[in-house]
């Protein structure tokens, strides 16, 4: 990309230097001695009902990408850096476990599982030929897996790790086999295959990425392991920081944390430390040979990053690895790390874990006197009803250890909770459930902060959500300042945030949730870590908190770095991108569980055209005359009235269905009634078909309704139409439509926010 705007502005090839060997031009064609393997990441999880075959319409969310010296190996590294909880090669017992008919299906039809169908297969005994016949996929690659397998029961037969030869170990390592997938093999556990590779002394060495198969020297040190002899890439002996990336991009762990890594090497690498980065994802900055001094292009695993660290700090000294930046991906690996004695920066894994850990967090907070909603942990179906039943329906549940939602849902009967437990998730003692009370119609907050090793805070950005709590915070479109709530409570939110930091010990980034009911403050969650807002509270208040965050981890103090607080008048939208049109059958309600691809943001003056600003950038239709279908749900229509009055005031017509219409036609608005799609024909997806609907605001209560109304939220989707599916995104949708009606938006560089702002 470098390359082609300088082309673009008039060089040519020969005229512009490889950046790596700093010697041949940009004209001398690449030379290759390794391979590297790129293997998409999906999230069909996030969508139920979704087909997950694969076609001509791009449906996956983010990659990993692997380098090794031959197919094996690199193939091997990147299906260890997607993080599935299963390994590539499965045993005998598991291999034999699913239907023929199921199998051959599953190989049939390319899905995202079709790789380990593949492994399955051939470790039942099928042919390449006959894998070719059902796949079509080239014989070459089917014999590369085939010989993996082979390779892997030949070595389980050995029935121990001591009867394996060292020359028989090393190339296994060679050729990708994790210590996971080997410890599979002999039936131990991870460590004892650590252990007895180090004692016979195979560990990978690290070769250059260079371009030209070390014809010329490269002068980057971009770098890959493998188990061969010669080392190209001796550490340096200065003082150094590891930053552990975020692996590949999914829902609930997406680019803001790339961003966060890649300003903590920026500030770092300013500071005078040198900075090494790792990562496994093509896509990001991190992962560009000149945004760290050092970066290793490996899987985030814990086998992985204790080699590389081991090698670094066998020269320099080692101030620490920082985990906090990179997501749920790192901070997993920050307990294993830690045990071989690699220093962690910043907050310590165990108040991470506090946080985390709801017993030993809810002791917190009673000492701190805050409050919570109600809540409770259950490790058995037994234990959830009791909790439920003593909490009061509806409830909020979900698994502990997870990121953006992961199967979090509002339940509202045992029955719900029951269909939970048997089939979203499995519940144990190594797997317990969270279950909170449900605060309806709360208005949820998100804080970002800092923290200094002295226990000084620093409160970057109050956030609040547009969405009522109970839809997940990276669904939720969100205001920076807050655009409703009082002085008086922000000042508590503030008290209450820095009360939460000292006490876990934050030192660097700290993001809180809160839900504001009737005038009570309550804490959700507390993540002394980066979060995904973190890019957005940098860009609306001009201050790059994730450098400042690297630089109080390194030890600096926050009064040094001289921090202020942002007066610019402006108001920041935060709005959500979702990506329903590719799941054809997925419903657009929103919910707990995370299902946003991105977001974008809007600026200006006042609230409303910065919502209409942000409604532009998401690529939603605003329309300012026409239509508005209107159907919500018996709880919600005495909050519609102000703003249907509002949008009848601005020239927009109503059509409403049976009940709320005859709602509105009491508070004395006109509405035309039609039909739900139950109801025949015709009916209100036929208006929206025939484009006569502009703008729909549509909340359900229930099972029954949700299904009832899918309809008509598809078909504004597919067709473009304006909708809101929240009373508080309909409200906000009003005030971004009464903006553009008093004339055309204004367009200022992100800079003149910030001239006088402090």
């Amino acid at each position: 990309a470098k390359i082609a705007a300088k082309l673009a502005i008039g060089y040519s090839l020969d005229e512009l230097k490889n950046d790596i060997t700093r010697d041949t031009p940009a004209s001398f064609e690449p030379a290759i001695d390794y391979v590297v393997t790129k293997i998409p990441k999906f999230n069909f999880e996030k969508f139920q009902g979704a087909s997950k075959v694969l076609g001509t319409m791009m449906r996956s969310v983010g990659e990993v990408m692997a380098i090794g010296r031959t197919f094996r190996e690199s193939f091997f590294k990147a299906v260890r850096s997607l993080e599935q909880s299963r390994l590539a090669i499965p045993s005998k017992a598991d291999a034999n476990k699913r239907p023929e008919a199921e199998l051959i299906e599953l190989l049939k039809v390319p899905t995202p599982d079709r790789p380990w169908a593949l492994f399955e297969a051939l470790q039942r005994g099928w042919t390449v030929e006959r894998l070719f016949e059902l796949t079509n996929i080239d014989p070459w690659f089917l014999r590369h897996l085939s010989a993996l397998v082979i390779e892997f029961n030949e070595l389980s037969a050995k029935g121990s790790l001591a009867n394996v030869t060292t020359e028989e170990l090393k190339l296994a390592k060679s050729h990708g086999f994790s210590d996971a997938q080997l410890a599979m093999a002999f039936g131990v556990k991870e460590p004892v295959v650590r252990e007895e590779r180090w004692k016979r002394n195979l560990r990978p060495v690290y070769k250059r990425v260079d371009t030209c198969a070390a014809e010329f020297e490269a002068y980057t040190p971009y770098l890959y392991s493998t188990y061969e002899e010669e080392d190209e890439a001796p550490p340096t002996k200065r003082e150094k920081v590891v930053i552990l990336g975020s692996g590949p991009i999914r829902i609930g762990q997406g680019i803001e944390f790339d961003y966060a890594c890649v300003h903590a090497a920026f500030a770092l690498r300013e500071a005078g430390y040198e900075t090494i980065m790792v990562n496994c994802n093509p896509e990001t900055v991190s992962t560009d040979y000149d945004t760290a001094d050092r970066l290793y292009f490996e899987p985030l695993t814990a086998e992985d990053v204790i080699e590389l660290v081991d090698v670094e700090r066998r020269n320099g000294e080692l101030l620490g690895l920082i985990v906090q930046f990179g997501g749920q991906t790192p901070l997993k690996l920050a307990k294993p790390l830690e045990a071989a004695g690699i220093p962690i920066l910043g907050t310590s894994p165990d108040a991470i874990d506090l946080a985390e850990d709801r017993e030993r967090f809810q002791q917190l907070i009673h000492k701190l006197k805050l409050r919570q909603p109600d809540n409770g942990t259950a490790t058995s179906q037994e234990q959830a009803i009791a909790v439920a039943e003593r909490i009061g329906y509806p409830v909020v549940i979900r698994p502990s250890y997870v990121l953006g939602g992961r199967a979090m849902q509002i339940v509202y009967d045992r029955e719900g909770l029951e269909r939970y437990t048997r089939d979203a998730v499995k519940v144990s003692g190594a797997n317990p459930v969270l279950i909170d009370s449900y605060l309806r119609d709360a208005i949820e907050v998100d804080v970002d902060a800092l923290a200094d090793k002295d226990h000084e805070v620093f409160v970057a950005g109050i956030m609040e959500h547009i969405e009522e709590a109970g839809i997940h915070s990276g669904d939720s479109a969100c205001s920076l300042p807050p655009y409703s709530l009082p002085a008086k409570l922000i000042g508590e939110i503030e008290r209450q945030t820095e009360a939460m930091a000292r006490a876990l010990g934050v030192v660097g980034l700290m993001n809180v949730q809160y839900a504001v009911k009737d005038g009570d403050v309550y804490v959700l969650e507390v993540n002394p870590r980066a979060s995904r807002t973190v890019p957005f509270v940098a860009k609306a208040t001009g201050q790059p908190i994730a450098k400042f965050a690297a630089r109080l981890m390194a030890g600096e103090a926050l009064k040094s770095l001289g921090i202020k607080k942002s007066k610019g008048k402006h108001i920041a939208v935060k709005e959500a991108v979702f990506p329903f049109a590719r799941f054809p059958g997925v419903d657009v309600i929103l919910g707990p569980e995370m299902r946003s691809t991105g977001e974008v943001m809007g600026l200006d003056r006042d609230f409303g055209r910065a919502f209409a600003k942000s409604q532009l950038g998401a690529g939603s239709k605003v329309p300012v005359s026409g239509v508005v279908f209107v159907s919500v749900k018996d709880t919600d229509k005495p909050h519609m009235v102000a703003p249907i009055k509002r949008l009848v005031s601005l020239g927009f017509t109503v059509v409403a269905t049976g009940g709320t219409a005859d709602f509105l036609a009491k508070k004395g608005i006109a509405a035309q009634r039609v039909n739900k799609v139950l109801e025949g024909r015709p009916h209100i997806v036929d208006l929206m078909k025939d484009g006569k609907v502009q703008l729909v605001f549509n909340t359900v209560d229930g099972s029954a309704a949700l299904t009832d109304s899918f309809t008509l939220r598809r078909t504004a989707l597919m067709h473009k139409i304006a909708y809101y599916t929240t009373v508080a995104g309909a409200k906000a949708c009003v005030e971004g439509i009464a903006a553009l009606s008093e004339g055309a938006l204004d367009v200022a560089p992100l800079q003149s926010y910030f001239k006088t702002a402090f």
